[in-house]
């Protein structure tokens, strides 16, 4: 089945997503910092059991296609993209759906599930964190300037957004996660957790250098009947360099 690419106005903005297969279980995508569904899911998009699923990849305000606006982070950035994530499937006419979340939409996906319970199926989410330790934000503060990150990594968003927005939008980006480690606790959304009642899988690669596993052991400790999958050659984006391992976790977790 092939994607399809359109925009929808949701809370005064036009959304981008892209969209394939016809299952009646429905699973929204929520990519990660300056992440867009066509950067941060093509093997989920293409491979992903289309007799199953309807798969939904969206693209947050200011990422991916969703410009206008551009990019901010006020505080409550977290909880305006899982507004505007669950009310974008609304919109799609989707009753009820999953969430699968990575890195920053791993977060967001957390919080949607917390709040807005009766439209989550379930959940997935790896490389997430509930809470900004001042060991994150050093971590952060090592990929403030875009400059020095890999080609492989970086290309695709160069040519996504142009050098200046997106090296401006990946500084904004740290200035607006590190205010959380002002917060008591770090916290983004810890206090949410246990309100998490959906069945709730949790993925984490031990190599992962951007977020230690400390936060994957804190989610799956307090959400109740959580799952936690531990990969040990994964680094962050082990749902793209182990993509078929993942998919086949993630669909017999889903079905």
């Amino acid at each position: 089945t092939s994607v399809t690419s359109a925009k929808i106005q949701v809370n005064g903005v036009h959304l981008h997503y892209q969209q394939t297969g016809e299952g009646s279980h429905a699973v929204l995508l929520l990519p990660g910092m300056l992440g867009s569904g066509q950067t941060d899911f093509g093997p989920q998009l293409k491979s992903m059991n289309k007799q199953l699923f309807t798969v939904v990849a969206w693209d947050p305000r200011g990422y991916g296609k969703s410009i206008p606006p551009s990019r901010d982070f006020p505080p409550d950035f977290f909880e305006r993209d899982a507004k505007d994530a669950v009310d974008l499937m609304q919109a799609l006419k989707f009753k009820k759906f999953s969430l699968l979340g990575w890195s920053d939409g791993g977060i967001t996906a957390l919080i949607a599930a917390a709040k807005y319970p009766n439209l989550i199926h379930k959940l997935v989410v790896w490389g997430a964190n509930a809470s900004v330790t001042q060991e994150d934000v050093r971590i952060y503060n090592g990929i403030r300037d875009v400059s020095k990150w890999s080609e492989k990594v970086k290309k695709p968003l160069e040519e996504l957004y142009g050098h200046k927005y997106f090296a401006e939008t990946c500084e904004a980006w740290v200035d607006g996660i590190s205010r959380f480690a002002e917060n008591s606790d770090g916290n983004i959304c810890k206090q949410l957790l246990p309100d998490i009642k959906c069945p709730t899988f949790i993925i984490h690669g031990e190599k992962d250098p951007l977020v230690p596993q400390a936060h994957a052991e804190y989610i799956h400790k307090h959400i109740k009947g959580s799952r936690l999958l531990l990969m040990p050659e994964g680094k962050h984006n082990l749902h793209l360099r182990f993509a078929e391992d993942f998919n086949r976790e993630v669909e017999n977790f889903l079905r």
